[in-house]
């Protein structure tokens, strides 16, 4: 009984809608979206900084 069924879907909807305004729903999209977005960036900035230190620290283990 998940919210596969369209109708869940549709009072989620209008009670979001009730809630925050028909104006406000675009902003709010807009903010998640940024914050999607800058989220992945920094993943993908920390995966870039463990892999030079994991290269790093291999360089350091083959010169000892």
């Amino acid at each position: 009984m998940g919210f596969s069924s369209i109708s869940h879907w549709v009072i989620v909807l209008i009670i979001i809608v009730l809630l925050f305004g028909a104006k406000k729903i675009p902003e709010l999209a807009k903010g998640v979206g940024k914050g999607i977005k800058t989220f992945k960036k920094e993943l993908e900035d920390d995966e870039d900084v463990a892999s030079k230190t994991k290269d790093k620290d291999e360089l350091e283990d083959k010169k000892a």
